[in-house]
């Protein structure tokens, strides 16, 4: 976070969560300044300090709630500051947050949070609740300060989720899908580019699903409008559904270079049995089609997935279908999480869960695999001349500068660390990758051809 100490109210916030919370994180500091907050990256020092949680999975409730107590220290040595908790735990658990955590000032959820500075204004009684469901889109009339770097941005083109996974409460603390309009996308884009940036990262829960709430998918002619923009490069497509990836989208992603080749693609599991368990519309041949058709279209592709081990009823049987799955598609980049039995879901009241132990030992097995599969997808770059984003000094040491690939999104996979060259922060340059580490990659950057 930029840190500013004109004004004389000072926010330190606290993003948890996924690159869709963060969005929202920079929507609340885009609010707060016009409200003469500045932020502050030093806790101590700021009149309130504000935690956007995620409220997903147990483990990331467990970061929420370790967080908030973490802050609330600051507090207990300030007693005048502002102890602010917004986002998806207050939503989903503000009946409950309040009487366990009589630290905290205000609780702010996921469609009232662009009011925070206005909430703070007023005189709260400690456990001030404020998460009444609004509906909330975002409409470019909000101001939204940039968090991820000078070059680059996540635009979150739309809200909720229009799937019923049964593993999933986002519906529940979200709502249905809701689509901004393609005009809100573009002004917001357009702004952004005019800021600097050079790199764009959709995010929605699904983005191919943009625009079905209004009875068709628009995301094509949203695409269409955003590789028109002058002086944007890169577009990154995050959270993908394979089921609605159509042949359409197949050839104009493969035919317009402003699109990054690089697709997350969430599948969760590669047994019909599970995946109908999970009321996934989607089958295992279906995902593996939609990649052949993917690799074969876009040979240079990378994709990332998720995927989900220890579902209710998951055999040893499923997972050893998971298993060969992962070693034969080979993706590029892959997470694999343990299923978190979630109160609300239909998973969570399902009879046959799976042991802690059987879960870990499963996830442990698949990251192996996949350990390796990244080990020898990295090695092949290794001599190759390839554009990097450089993004600015290294967050290891100020001795190297760093930038990432087409094939590296922000934030989740690895980075290029660079070595030598006539860098330029903030452009992209060719660059001849060197040698590989574990998830990252060293290179120089090329001289200009007409130098």
């Amino acid at each position: 976070m930029v840190v500013t100490d004109s004004v004389q109210r000072k926010v330190h916030l606290v993003s948890l969560g996924c690159a869709r919370n963060r969005a929202d994180s920079e929507v609340m500091l885009g609010t707060l300044a016009l409200k003469n907050w500045a932020v502050t990256s030093e806790p101590e020092s700021a009149d309130a300090i504000i935690i956007n949680t995620c409220g997903f999975i147990g483990p990331a409730k467990e970061e929420s709630v370790n967080t908030i107590l973490e802050m609330a220290q600051y507090k207990s040595d300030n007693p005048s500051m502002k102890l602010v908790v917004a986002g998806c735990l207050t939503q989903r658990y503000k009946g409950q947050l309040v009487p366990g955590l009589p630290e905290v000032d205000l609780f702010v959820g996921t469609d009232e949070f662009p009011k925070v500075g206005e909430f703070l204004e007023d005189s709260l009684e400690p456990g001030t609740v404020k998460a009444k469901r609004t509906h909330y889109l975002y409409d470019g009339s909000l101001p939204k300060k940039n968090t991820l770097s000078k070059w680059s941005a996540y635009v979150k083109v739309a809200e909720g989720c229009q799937h019923n996974c049964a593993f999933c409460i986002i519906p529940a603390i979200r709502g249905q899908l809701r689509s901004r309009p393609i005009p809100s996308v573009v002004s917001e884009v357009k702004s952004l580019v005019a800021e600097g940036v050079v790199e764009i990262n959709l995010i929605a829960q699904d983005l191919a699903a943009y625009g079905r709430d209004w009875g068709s998918s628009d995301l094509l002619p949203l695409l269409k409008a955003l590789v028109d923009i002058d002086g944007l490069r890169w577009i990154r497509l995050l959270y993908v559904y394979p089921e609605n990836i159509s042949e359409e989208f197949i050839e104009f992603f493969a035919s317009n270079p402003k699109i990054v080749k690089y697709l997350d693609i969430p599948v969760q599991h590669a047994s019909n049995r599970i995946l109908t368990k999970m009321n996934r519309d989607v089958t295992s041949i279906e995902i593996r089609n939609t990649v052949a058709k993917l690799r074969s279209r876009i040979p240079e592709i990378a994709i990332r997935t998720s995927v989900m081990v220890g579902f209710p009823g998951e055999s040893r049987e499923d997972f050893m279908e998971l298993r060969d799955f992962v070693e034969e598609m080979k993706f590029e980049h892959l997470g694999c999480f343990s299923y978190s039995q979630e109160e609300g879901t239909v998973a969570g009241r399902m009879q046959d869960q799976i042991d802690e132990d059987v879960k870990a030992e499963r996830q442990s097995e698949i990251m192996e695999i996949q350990k390796e599969i990244s080990k020898k997808n990295l090695e092949s770059f290794v001599g190759k001349n390839l554009p990097v984003l450089v993004t600015g000094v290294s967050e290891e040491t100020d001795l190297l500068l760093e930038g990432r690939l087409m094939t590296q999104a922000p934030e989740v996979d690895g980075i290029v660390y660079i070595n030598d060259g006539d860098y330029k922060v903030g452009e992209i340059q060719n660059c001849l990758i060197s040698e590989t580490h574990d998830y990252d990659l060293v290179a120089a950057v090329l001289p200009a051809p007409d130098q």
